[in-house]
């Protein structure tokens, strides 16, 4: 999964919720902010455009500012809007007008213009003695957070992450418990898990958070605000306690098993959000991984620290972008040989879910891609799709260089070209997708085979009710035999008795 398939997966969850929850939800300037980033960039320009304006508009104004070519785009927005209950019918001018939530529209201008805000965003502690620094937050999110990831790759552990996090990853379906040993087990929706980047992974076991809380009745307003804030804050500031609801302090516990917050003890009246939680709701498309995106983090904190930087940490965002550290980046050539400059048992592991590893070194390991290697990632329930997202996704930059340099002569010389940015070796990524081919080939059905059939007559009149009633998968005239689905079995066998039954 993606990042724009997880925030997919948000909207989704929100757009099922009650319209009066999401109403209450509205309330919070903070969690308008954090759906407006999470909504398509359509959407995002229509509401800046509206947010200022009390006035009903028109659906055909807002069409004419689309091009013939983002139709479906606009239909999209409208429909995420509308199915948030943030653009709402006219009352003024009939259906054909809208506007925006009234309630959406002040909190969200508050939140852009720093208006009553409240406790929204935080209450910021400016001035405290011994704030923790930006390195000891990033050590301890990556720590957490790869704990669950060695957990489920099932790589050797020091320590186990808390049964809070079991419970989630239980509930969530990607891990199962054994019944003979109690052990834990990776499901197939596991191994898809692990091979998405940090963020749709957290909003993953999130998601299913929010599930459970749902089942033990807390209120998913308090939890929702919460987690939007949490997405709203800044890195390396602390933040206290006070002004937290009472479930939102509950929840403090459990953020902390994940990694999106750091207190010093249980009972701390400040926190700190980690990167994890401040890029929850962030457009930045550059956090790929605990294991590759928080080293570089790391990495840039420690060569900041060795030039006394007086920024250290700041600014996560050009932390993260930043190219020049590539901890984990990938280089795959035509041959299938793949090189991975990361000596992080994680990566590693994940990396062998995928590929024969052949060679290890202090910074780097070697291996191949062949075709046993991607039939036991498909049989482990991994797609071809998510095997190629995940090699570009971690693709060096020199050769997302390469690509943007040929891409380029490419227009220069067609400007009509339709060829897009090629990351991965065509031969490579035709080959994965091949590979899976292959397994697609043979499909398998549950049902009933008819044969042995007196004469065509018979055969034709229940090969006929069977294609009629839509349940007949395969025939063969020649050798009179046909297979109908499981379902539709009873059916079938019924008509043959009634009909036969007649005819005796």
């Amino acid at each position: 999964m993606s990042a724009i398939t997880s925030k997919k997966s948000v909207n989704d969850y929100l757009e099922e919720l009650p319209q009066q929850v999401q109403s209450k939800l509205y309330e919070s300037p903070a969690a308008c902010l954090s759906i407006y980033r999470l909504l398509p960039h359509m959407a995002k320009f229509f509401i800046m455009s509206m947010v200022f304006n009390d006035n009903e508009i028109s659906i055909r104004d807002l069409d004419r500012w689309v091009n013939s070519n983002g139709k479906l785009q606009f239909q999209d927005a409208i429909k995420s809007m509308k199915s948030l209950h943030i653009l709402i019918p006219g009352k003024e001018q009939g259906s054909m007008f809208v506007n925006l939530n009234s309630t959406f529209r002040t909190s969200f201008r508050n939140a852009l213009t720093g208006g009553e805000v409240n406790n929204s965003f935080g209450n910021i502690i400016d001035k405290i003695d011994d704030l923790v620094d930006s390195s000891v937050l990033l050590e301890y999110a990556k720590d957490k957070w790869e704990t669950i990831l060695h957990f489920m790759v099932g790589t050797p552990l020091i320590k186990m992450p808390s049964d809070n996090v079991l419970n989630l990853l239980k509930h969530s379906k990607l891990m199962e418990e054994l019944e003979s040993s109690g052990e834990f087990k990776i499901t197939n929706d596991g191994f898809q898990f692990l091979l998405q980047d940090v963020n749709s992974q957290i909003w993953t076991l999130l998601l299913q958070y929010l599930k459970i809380a749902e089942a033990l009745h807390m209120n998913p307003v308090d939890i929702l605000n919460f987690i939007f804030m949490l997405g709203s804050l800044e890195f390396g500031k602390a933040y206290s306690v006070e002004g937290l609801s009472d479930t939102q302090k509950k929840m403090l516990k459990d953020m902390r098993d994940y990694g999106l917050i750091f207190q010093k003890t249980s009972n701390a009246t400040v926190f700190y959000p980690t990167t994890l939680a401040t890029q929850l709701t962030s457009d930045s498309s550059t956090v790929r991984s605990a294991s590759g995106a928080i080293d570089s983090l790391l990495s840039q904190t420690k060569e900041a620290n060795n030039n006394d930087s007086q920024n250290l940490g700041t600014d996560t965002d050009d932390l993260v972008g930043n190219q020049s550290v590539e901890v984990g980046a990938l280089v795959v050539e035509t041959n299938f040989k793949l090189y991975s400059y990361s000596n992080s048992p994680l990566q590693i592991a994940i990396l062998s879910l995928f590929v024969h590893l052949r060679t290890r070194f202090s910074n780097m390991v070697t291996g191949q891609i062949t075709r046993e290697s991607i039939r036991n990632a498909l049989a482990n329930g991994v797609t071809a799709d998510q095997i190629i997202a995940y090699l570009q996704s971690h693709a060096h930059p020199q050769m997302r260089r390469l690509a943007e340099t040929t891409l380029k002569k490419k227009l220069e010389l067609d400007p009509n070209t339709k060829d897009q940015l090629q990351i991965l070796p065509p031969t490579v990524v035709d080959q994965i997708k091949l590979w899976q081919l292959e397994l697609d080939r043979i499909l398998s059905y549950d049902g009933s085979l008819y044969s042995d059939f007196d004469n065509n007559q018979e055969y034709n009149m229940l090969y006929n009710y069977a294609k009629d009633i839509g349940v007949l998968l395969w025939k063969n005239d020649r050798k009179r035999k046909f297979f109908v689905s499981k379902e539709g079995n009873s059916q079938v066998l019924d008509f043959a008795k009634r009909k036969l039954k007649k005819k005796q």
